[in-house]
């Protein structure tokens, strides 16, 4: 689906995801000091503007723009509600190509991006180069079991992955120690649905960038 097709899917509904912020990245984010963070496919900007509020300084990204001026528009919206400017950034650019800075953010963030295993493989790696000294990757997505096993998600499972898919993804940072492992696994979310509660199954990574300070590091490959 191209960038003209998910313009006109967000103009056919008010609100095409839910307001609220991806219980995964409230949970994983919400012991993290704020800094600067990147939010990859961002979409109507509903972690985006969560993690503003909690004080991080964001950059959105996404390549649909309607998308990105609802978030625009909440973002400004709850500043006003509550006198604060919230600081995001708004962009439109396609995360697929777009050159992603080395250390530079304190928190990269892919949350239900799915992509061919290739293209997934060559963004997680260059999402995890960004992470700045201290900061955290937290990738969250439908697992690869969901098409089988759970409620939702894409009808392909080639576009799925596994904890141990982005493991894999990012091994040669993992194995020369620039990057540390935390949480990678398989998680159960309950989905509300007219036939009652079901079950999706999702995939939590996070790893970590090793500080300067405790015994230096490498980008890697």
């Amino acid at each position: 689906m191209d960038a003209d097709q998910w313009n006109e899917r967000y103009r056919q509904s008010d609100l095409l995801w839910t307001a609220e912020p991806n219980r995964w990245v409230v949970q994983e984010t919400s012991g993290l000091a704020p800094g600067r963070a990147l939010d990859l496919a961002a979409g109507e900007g509903r972690n985006a503007v969560w993690l503003a509020e909690q004080g991080w300084e964001v950059t959105a990204v996404d390549f649909v723009q309607t998308a990105l001026d609802r978030g625009r528009a909440r973002a400004e919206q709850i500043g006003e509600r509550d006198g604060v400017t919230l600081a995001v950034t708004w962009e439109l650019d396609d995360i697929t190509t777009r050159e992603l800075p080395s250390g530079a953010y304190d928190l990269v963030l892919l949350s239900y991006v799915h992509l061919p295993s290739y293209d997934r493989r060559e963004l997680t790696r260059s999402c995890a180069r960004a992470v700045a000294p201290g900061g955290t990757l937290l990738v969250v997505g439908h697992d690869a079991t969901n098409h089988t096993e759970g409620y939702g998600g894409p009808d392909d499972p080639d576009v799925l992955y596994s904890a141990a898919d982005l493991e894999d993804d990012v091994h040669d940072q993992l194995s020369s120690g620039s990057l540390e492992l935390g949480r990678a696994g398989r998680v159960a979310r309950e989905v509300e649905t007219d036939e009652g509660p079901r079950v999706a199954w999702d995939v939590v990574f996070t790893a970590h960038r090793r500080d300067m300070g405790k015994g230096g590091f490498s980008f890697g490959d």
